[in-house]
């Protein structure tokens, strides 16, 4: 594997985490975004001339290109920019304010595109590079309660899925990666919550929210393999545009484009009577 120069958003916790930990362990450089200056030392104290932390919040739109450009200034040409920041929103579509849908957009999609703004000419013009963009499994899938994030994350497979066919002439990569259920803090502390006001939603919702909190840390993928996963990724000469992560999103999504293939079929002959 040689050695690259990647750009990690959000590496304070979960998938950044343990990608910026492994790939430090693999003589990588790593350039990792925080946002307090607590994040900033730890970062940087997992070693001592490859951990490059940045003070950025990937909503601070306006930052992110001085933050690019000062970054490889210092650390050198980025290889590879994995967008990892990002959270979830919990709550019935009825229930939530659409300012949490603003929210939720401006982190998980208009963080990354601005992101991927910012590199993106480099990698152009260099004829190289990588973006990974951490979408989930919730991107194919969806459950009540998660609209707003399954919203998010459909928005940024496609986006990524656009962009890669856009920057394939020039040698870019782009690879949406769609994690399962792993022992992050996505359902934990990380995940923003609407409170419960509608009644008629408890027999479907309550126990879809309490099974998600029990489960929250004892989920099936091991973030440490999912880095490993995405190393093997980044240093394969024809990366996929799309890769799941974790059993479960290999079944559910196959479950998914299943059940469209069905219903596709079944509505075949309404589908081709509007053809003039």
């Amino acid at each position: 594997m040689s050695h690259k120069i990647l750009f990690i958003t959000g590496v304070s916790s979960g998938f950044g985490l343990a990608l910026a930990r492994e790939a430090l362990s693999a003589g990588h450089q790593v350039i990792g975004t925080v946002r307090s200056e607590g994040s900033r030392q730890a970062f940087e104290a997992m070693h001592g001339t490859r951990a490059h932390a940045v003070m950025l919040d990937v909503t601070d739109i306006d930052a992110i290109p001085g933050v690019v450009a000062d970054a490889e200034s210092r650390v050198g040409a980025i290889d590879v920019l994995v967008n990892n920041a990002g959270y979830g929103h919990e709550g019935i579509f009825e229930e939530s304010p659409l300012d949490a849908m603003r929210r939720q957009f401006e982190v998980n999609v208009f963080g990354a595109v601005a992101m991927a703004r910012a590199v993106v000419p480099h990698f152009r013009q260099r004829r190289r590079g990588h973006v990974v963009n951490i979408t989930s499994m919730g991107g194919y899938i969806t459950m009540p309660g998660i609209s707003y994030y399954c919203g998010s994350k459909f928005a940024l497979e496609g986006i990524s899925e656009v962009l890669g066919k856009e920057l394939k002439p020039f040698g870019v990569h782009v690879t949406a990666v769609a994690p399962g259920s792993f022992r992050t803090e996505w359902a934990g502390r990380s995940m923003q919550r609407s409170p419960r006001s509608i009644s008629d939603y408890d027999a479907l919702f309550d126990p879809i929210r309490h099974a998600r909190q029990e489960k929250s840390g004892k989920q099936l993928g091991d973030p440490a393999k999912a880095a490993q996963a995405i190393l093997t990724l980044i240093d394969h000469p024809s990366p996929p545009a799309h890769l799941l992560l974790g059993s479960d999103a290999l079944s559910l999504v196959r479950d998914k484009l299943g059940t469209m293939a069905a219903e596709i079929q079944e509505w075949e002959d309404v589908t081709r009577s509007t053809d003039g």
